[in-house]
C-alpha cells in the first residue's frame, strides 16, 4: 500500500479541504513535516503552498486577511508550545471577528529515547506543557491532538467542518513529533471532505417579527459593525435602506456595510439617533453603542441579527434584544430584505424620512471633511484620512486601518473596501492583514494604515521581509504621533480633568525618540518617505500609490500627524 509519513499526510489533506497556503514558522518539531513535503513533491503530490513567515503573529495576521478577500479558511503550522504563544493574540482577534482558520502546533516529544522522533535536544525537554491547548482554547472552537497518523484525515475534515460553521472561528490541532514521524496510507487523502460545514438559518418567526417591525417603525435605525454579508447582500443592503428611509449607522465598524456617501448613513455615532429610535436593527455588532453614553427610547424595540445575535463566547454582554435573528448576513440580510417585501407602506413617511436622513447625513459628512481639511495646526489623523479617500476613488482598493484612518472622512463605497482591527484589541494586525489580503487578490490595491505603536507591533521588519520575499506591493501609511493615541484617549476619558489630562506629557504614553520607519522599511528595499507637511500629503499618497501599482514595489510612508 502506498504510504506518507503523517505529516506530509497533513498538506495533502488540506489540498483536498480547500487550503491554498499553510503559513508556517518551523521549528525542531518540523522534520517529518519538511520530510513529507519533499516526498509529496517528489511523488508529485498536488500540496497547499507552504509559506515561510519569520514570525507567528504575522502568520495569524496572514490568514485573517487571506480569508476577508476569498472567504476561505486557511491553515497556520506554528512551533510547539512557544510558537502558539505568539501566535495567541492572532487567534484571539480572528475568534473575535468569526474568522475560520485551522491551527496547528507541534508537540514537543514525549519520549525520551528509543521511539523514532523522541527527544534530542534539551529545548524538547523544556517546552513541554501540561496543557499546551490552553494558550487558545478559549479562542478556539474546537481542540484536539492527533494521537496516531491514520487520524489525520478525519480529524482535519472535523477541524475544518466546525471551523466554517455558523459562527465561524479558529480551530486548533496538536503534532506530536512522535506521531508525525510515522507513516499512515495515502488511500482517501485526496478525496472529497467528509464533513459539511453547518450554516444557520433564520427562525421564520423570528424573522416575520423583525420584520413587521422595521416596516412598522417611525424612526427605524441599523446599528452594523461587521458589514452586510457577501457582496449581493451588501447591495441590497444598501438599496433597501434606501427603499425604506432606515438611518444605518457605522458605529466602530470593523467591515463596510453601506456607501459611506449612502444618504441614509448617518455616520459613526449612534447617539442622536440612538435615543430617538422607536425601533432598532443591531447587524453583527459585538458592541452596538456605549452604554454609560447612549441611551435607548424606554419604549424601542431591538433586535440582533447575525451568525451568534448574544455573541455567546463573551461572558458579559448585556445589550436589550426583544428579537433575535441567527444566521450569517449573506442568508439573514436577503431573508430579511424579503420579509418586508409585501408589507404595508406609508410612502408618504417614507419619503419625508428618507428627504430628513439624506440631508442630515450631507450636512454630517460635510462637516467633518470641512474639518479634516483645516491644517492650520498640522497633520491630523482626519487630514489623512480625506486626502487616501480622493486618491483610493475610483480604484479598487481595500484599506486595513488600524488605529489609523477614519471611516467616513475617508470615503469607501464598495464591498470589502474597509477592514477595521478587530475589537479585541490584539494589537499589529493590519499590516499582516493587508500581506494576506495581497496574497489572495494581487491586483487589488491593499493599504495599512496604523499608528507607530500599532506599527511596532507588527513586527515589521518580518512584515517587510515577507512583502518582499512573496512580491506583495502593499502600501504602508504609519501615521506617527510618537505615543499611545489610544490610551491618552481612554486617559483623557475617564478623568478629563485628572492631573494626566492637565500634565505636559502623559505618563505612560510617550513613544519617542520615534525611529526612522522608512529606514525599517528601505531594509527590505521598499519605497519610502517620510512626510512632515500638510502640504505635502496628496502628491505623497499619489506616488506611494505609483509605486505600488506600477513598479509592484512595496511602500511606506511615515506621516507625522498631531496626537488625538
Amino acid at each position: 500500500m502506498d504510504t506518507m509519513t503523517a505529516g506530509g499526510a497533513i498538506f495533502t489533506r488540506l489540498k483536498a479541504l480547500g487550503v491554498d497556503y499553510v503559513f508556517a514558522n518551523s521549528g525542531t518539531d518540523f522534520p517529518p513535516v519538511i520530510e513529507g513535503l519533499a516526498e509529496a513533491a517528489a511523488k508529485e503530490i498536488p500540496l497547499p503552498r507552504a509559506l515561510v513567515i519569520p514570525h507567528e503573529h504575522a502568520a495569524m495576521g496572514m490568514a485573517h486577511g487571506y480569508y476577508l478577500m476569498s472567504g476561505r479558511s486557511q491553515a497556520v503550522m506554528l512551533h510547539t508550545n512557544v510558537g502558539l504563544s505568539n501566535g495567541a493574540t492572532g487567534a484571539i482577534n480572528a475568534a473575535c471577528e468569526h474568522v475560520p482558520m485551522l491551527l496547528m502546533s507541534g508537540r514537543t516529544p514525549v519520549t525520551e529515547e528509543k521511539r523514532f522522533g523522541a527527544r534530542t535536544v534539551p529545548i524538547a525537554w523544556g517546552q513541554e506543557m501540561r496543557d499546551q491547548t490552553a494558550l487558545v482554547r478559549e479562542a478556539c472552537k474546537w481542540d484536539y491532538e492527533l494521537k496516531f497518523p491514520e487520524q489525520v484525515g478525519g480529524l482535519l475534515d472535523r477541524a475544518w467542518a466546525i471551523a466554517n460553521s455558523t459562527p465561524k472561528g479558529p480551530v486548533y490541532l496538536s503534532l506530536p513529533r512522535e506521531t508525525l514521524c510515522e507513516a499512515t496510507p495515502r488511500e482517501g487523502l485526496e478525496g472529497l471532505p467528509s464533513l459539511s460545514p453547518v450554516a444557520v438559518a433564520p427562525d421564520a418567526a423570528a424573522l416575520a417579527e423583525a420584520a413587521r417591525l422595521l416596516a412598522g417603525a417611525e424612526r427605524p435605525l441599523v446599528i452594523a459593525q461587521r458589514g452586510a454579508g457577501d457582496a449581493a447582500s451588501f447591495t441590497a443592503f444598501g438599496r433597501w435602506a434606501e427603499a425604506w428611509g432606515i438611518a444605518v449607522c457605522s458605529w466602530w465598524a470593523t467591515h463596510l456595510a453601506i456607501s459611506t456617501d449612502h444618504p441614509c448613513h448617518v455616520g459613526a455615532d449612534p447617539g442622536p439617533w440612538l435615543a430617538e429610535a422607536d425601533v432598532v436593527l443591531v447587524l453583527d455588532c459585538l458592541a452596538p453603542w456605549w452604554p454609560d453614553r447612549h441611551a435607548l427610547r424606554p419604549d424601542a424595540r431591538v433586535i440582533h441579527m447575525g451568525p451568534d445575535p448574544l455573541f455567546s463566547r463573551f461572558p458579559v454582554r448585556n445589550f436589550r434584544c426583544d428579537v433575535a435573528v441567527a444566521g450569517e448576513s449573506a442568508v439573514t440580510v436577503p431573508a430579511l430584505i424579503d420579509a418586508m417585501a409585501g408589507l404595508a407602506r406609508d410612502e408618504a413617511a417614507i419619503a419625508a424620512r428618507r428627504a430628513r436622513l439624506a440631508e442630515a447625513s450631507e450636512a454630517t459628512r460635510r462637516a467633518a471633511r470641512e474639518k479634516a481639511a483645516d491644517v492650520r495646526r498640522g497633520i491630523t489623523k482626519a487630514y489623512v484620512s480625506l486626502c487616501l479617500g480622493e486618491a483610493l476613488d475610483g480604484l479598487e482598493a481595500s484599506v486595513f486601518s488600524e488605529l489609523g484612518t477614519q471611516l467616513g472622512t475617508l470615503k469607501r463605497s464598495e464591498y470589502r473596501s474597509w477592514f477595521q482591527e478587530p475589537h479585541s484589541g490584539g494589537l499589529g494586525w493590519s499590516f499582516p492583514c493587508a500581506l494576506g489580503a495581497q496574497l489572495a487578490e494581487p491586483d487589488r490595491i491593499c493599504v495599512a494604515t496604523m499608528g507607530d505603536g500599532s506599527y511596532m507591533f507588527a513586527n515589521p521588519t518580518v512584515c517587510h521581509q515577507i512583502a518582499e520575499a512573496l512580491a506583495l506591493p502593499v502600501l504602508v501609511i504609519v501615521l506617527n504621533n510618537e505615543e499611545w493615541g489610544a490610551v491618552r484617549a481612554s486617559v483623557a476619558g475617564l478623568y478629563p480633568g485628572g492631573h494626566a489630562a492637565r500634565a505636559n506629557e502623559m505618563p505612560l504614553t510617550a513613544l519617542k525618540p520615534s525611529p526612522d520607519f522608512t529606514q525599517t522599511a528601505a531594509a527590505s528595499r521598499a519605497w519610502s518617505r517620510r512626510v512632515t507637511d500638510p502640504a505635502e500629503v496628496p502628491a505623497a499618497i499619489a506616488a506611494a500609490l505609483t509605486a505600488v501599482r506600477e513598479e509592484r514595489r512595496q511602500a511606506l510612508l511615515d506621516i507625522r500627524v498631531l496626537p488625538d
